[in-house]
């Protein structure tokens, strides 16, 4: 006859310790909030120093720590430095037990919680979830994990909507939003709109200054830093693109383009750059401006300036772009001259020296060294008189800031835009109640039709001359302001006089070099 004994177990499966063990328990907690607020911070410490009492007051529980994430989203986990710990502990052997408030606090997307879950159950490390009372080692706690954490991630989802569209709404209301820790110039005022920080506007005006004066944005950026100047984010290194960045930013003329960046992600966070795929908003005068808009325009045109000459501009050196050959156009460059010698120099000349003519004959404008340009340019500028240079520059800006027969020619020729285009509408209004004759109808089309385009060009055409005289009127403002502070009489070379003073250098045959001064002025040296 069969006999059978029951063996009992001893060991439980799940943490594979003995039922009779007198080992104590270790146990960690975890806590999170996800703002910086004041009133989550508070409830933040609440929760650390709930867990270290609850955890401290079982006497078969062995306090490992409170691990915490301050201000730090729950959707992902790539950037919650308190939970990798922790978790990092665990799957070392150095917990038994995680304590936390619930799934949401745990992690908001689904699949997170049970990677995270699953890794730590094969390491034996049992989880708590107190507001859903779930223990992960429960036979039923891995179905209730998926639903819950299904719950929360779609929580996370109709949350992440929501604030979309409070921010789309503020959008549309024409409400800016400013990134004011990294961004100089404004401070928030206390309307809740951009304000202007005197000190910093004076940088960022600077910044405009140097870069239509000439400069670049990496000699920019190396100016600012030889001064001492503190980036946007208080760094003392400027990147080329952080003064990019502030001299494309349409803000600094008082206007603010909304939505340039959209989520993609709820869950990642990802981000990018907005290129049509959701709506986008101009507000134009939003706030105060730190740039007159004819300047910030004047910024944008040399950029496209610069970008159009490609290769030929360079901010790598002063003479770059800025040198002429009076033979055929062409712009000077730098060239090596016994480059393995111990006679190595440089030397500027044409670039199309050998390639232009069409006979082939080189072009006949000698080569220039650096010290002979420079000697050029002091004698060129001390050939100035001051006072001539500034009344000259008082008359220019008179001249220009006149715009009263342009303005009355604009307002004539809109007239007879507006005239002409209502004749064509009343034509073809009568072709579609009356039976005209078709082709009489296509030939008085057709000539209206010409007078409207004509009309409409001429129109342009002074609106551009407007144009051209406002931003010709600035560009002559701001060389004044900046030659007002300049010596009489130059006795040694500077990179920054030449860049503010010269427009272009035209380079003779003969030798002789012709300075096209910005104030208008032109001498022979």
């Amino acid at each position: 006859m069969k006999k059978i004994t029951v063996i009992p177990q001893t060991i439980n499966p799940l943490t594979l310790t003995r039922f009779d063990s007198t080992a104590k328990r270790r146990v960690a907690a975890y806590a999170r909030v996800s703002t910086d607020s004041d009133e989550q911070m508070t409830s933040y410490e609440a929760q650390i120093d709930y867990y270290t009492h609850y955890i401290q007051a079982n006497p078969e529980w062995e306090f490992v720590k409170v691990y915490s994430d301050e201000g730090i989203t729950g959707t992902n986990t790539k950037n919650r430095e308190g939970f990798k710990e922790m978790i990092n502990d665990a799957l070392n052997g150095e917990i038994d037990f995680i304590i936390t408030k619930s799934i949401s606090r745990f992690a908001r997307n689904t699949v997170d919680t049970l990677v995270a879950i699953r890794k730590l159950k094969e390491k034996r490390v049992e989880c708590y979830f107190e507001k859903e009372n779930i223990y992960t080692f429960d036979s039923k706690g891995e179905l209730l994990i998926t639903i819950m954490s299904s719950i929360a991630q779609e929580e996370s989802r109709n949350l992440s909507q929501n604030v979309t569209w409070g921010i789309r709404k503020n959008f549309s209301d024409g409400k800016v939003m400013v990134p004011y820790k990294n961004f100089l110039g404004y401070r928030k005022g206390e309307n809740g709109r951009p304000e202007i920080v005197p000190e910093e506007a004076d940088v960022v005006r600077r910044i405009y200054r140097m870069y239509l004066s000439g400069k670049s944005t990496a000699q920019i950026a190396e100016a600012l830093m030889n001064d001492g100047i503190k980036s946007p984010a208080g760094k003392d290194k400027w990147l080329r693109q952080t003064v990019q960045s502030i001299l494309k930013n349409e803000k600094y003329k008082g206007d603010a383009l909304l939505q340039k960046q959209f989520t993609v992600d709820f869950l990642e966070k990802k981000t990018k750059v907005n290129e049509g795929e959701v709506q986008q908003y101009y507000v134009e005068n939003s706030h105060a401006a730190i740039i007159d808009p004819v300047e910030w325009d004047m910024v944008q045109d040399e950029f496209e300036r610069r970008a159009n000459l490609g290769k030929q501009f360079s901010g790598s050196h002063v003479f770059a772009s800025r040198i002429v050959c009076g033979d055929c156009g062409g712009f000077y460059g730098q060239k090596v001259w016994h480059s393995n010698t111990k006679y190595r120099s440089y030397r500027w000349q044409c670039n199309k020296r050998f390639t232009n003519r069409k006979d082939g004959d080189p072009c006949d404008t000698p080569y220039l060294t650096d010290e002979t340009i420079k000697a050029s340019f002091i004698k060129a500028f001390n050939k100035l008189n001051k006072n001539n240079v500034i009344n000259h520059c008082l008359e220019i800006i008179a001249i220009l800031d006149n715009l009263d027969e342009l303005n009355t020619l604009i307002s004539e020729q809109t007239i007879e835009v507006e005239v002409v285009a209502k004749m064509v509408k009343a034509l073809i209004e009568e072709n579609v109640t009356t039976a005209l004759e078709q082709d009489n109808y296509r030939i008085k089309y057709n000539q209206l039709e010409r007078r409207y385009q004509e009309v409409q060009d001429k129109l342009n055409k002074l609106l551009n001359e407007k144009e051209r005289k406002i931003t010709q009127k600035i560009a002559i403002n701001n060389f004044l302001e900046s030659y007002k502070e300049l010596p009489e009489i130059l006795t040694s070379w500077s990179d920054d006089i030449f860049i503010l003073m010269v427009d272009t250098v035209i380079v003779d045959n003969n030798g002789t070099m012709k300075f096209l001064f910005k104030s208008g002025d032109r001498v022979r040296v």
